[in-house]
This record gives C-alpha cells, sequence and structure tokens, in this order.
C-alpha cells in the first residue's frame, strides 16, 4: 500500500494517522516532491477507475492560471489533463492510496481510508 500526501494537508495527516492507528503496511509518497511521471498517473487513474479531471484540484492557483475549468473533458483531452498533473503536481487530489488488491481511492474521509485497508 502506499499513499500519496502533501504533509501540509489536514486530510492526508489524517488519512495517515488512520493508516497508523490500524496498523497498516505503507509507504509514504510526497507526491509534491517525488512528482509522478505521466506514466505512474495513468496507473493510478486505472486504479482508481477515474479520469484525471476527476482528481483534478480546479480551485488551486495553477489550475486557475492554466484555465483547466474550461478544457473539454473527453477522450481527446485526457492526455492533456495527464500532462498538466505531471507538470503541476499540487493540482492531483490527495490523499490518494494505492490498495494492495491492484485499485486505489482518494482518501478524503475515514470511510475512504477504511475501504482501502479493507481491499
Amino acid at each position: 500500500m502506499e499513499i500519496w500526501i502533501n504533509p501540509a494537508c489536514s486530510k492526508c495527516r489524517s488519512a495517515v494517522d488512520l493508516l497508523d492507528a490500524e496498523g497498516a503496511d505503507y509507504t509514504v509518497r510526497r507526491y509534491l516532491e517525488d512528482v509522478p511521471s505521466p506514466e505512474e498517473i495513468r496507473a493510478v487513474l486505472d486504479r482508481l477507475g477515474l479520469e484525471p479531471w476527476d482528481i483534478t484540484r480546479t480551485q488551486e492557483a495553477a489550475a486557475k492560471e492554466l484555465g483547466i475549468k474550461d478544457w473539454p473533458r473527453d477522450a481527446d483531452a485526457r492526455e492533456r489533463w495527464v500532462a498538466a498533473l505531471a507538470e503541476h503536481p499540487k493540482l492531483i487530489q490527495r490523499p490518494i492510496i494505492t490498495a494492495d488488491d491492484g485499485t486505489a481511492v482518494v482518501g478524503r474521509t475515514e470511510d475512504a481510508v477504511r475501504d482501502a485497508l479493507s481491499r
């Protein structure tokens, strides 16, 4: 199990605290420092069963500068979104937990983190 976190994020800290409390075996990836490649982002999206626009923080300053809210959300635009997430990792929703069964969850709630633990 791996968790992508921004240590400044309260949701990330809560998720890590819950994983610790449950004795989970996991690794931490500080994704703002260890930036995921486009290939890694695509792999996580596959595990999540989501599209890049589903995990994009559209209210971030970089998103506003890029005009992301106006970008198409379709197959033709998918790679543009993935590239933006790789170039601006702060846009990636957090925390993302990759579960041992090959799936992943966006662990913004206690229930989501527990879901990842049960997989």
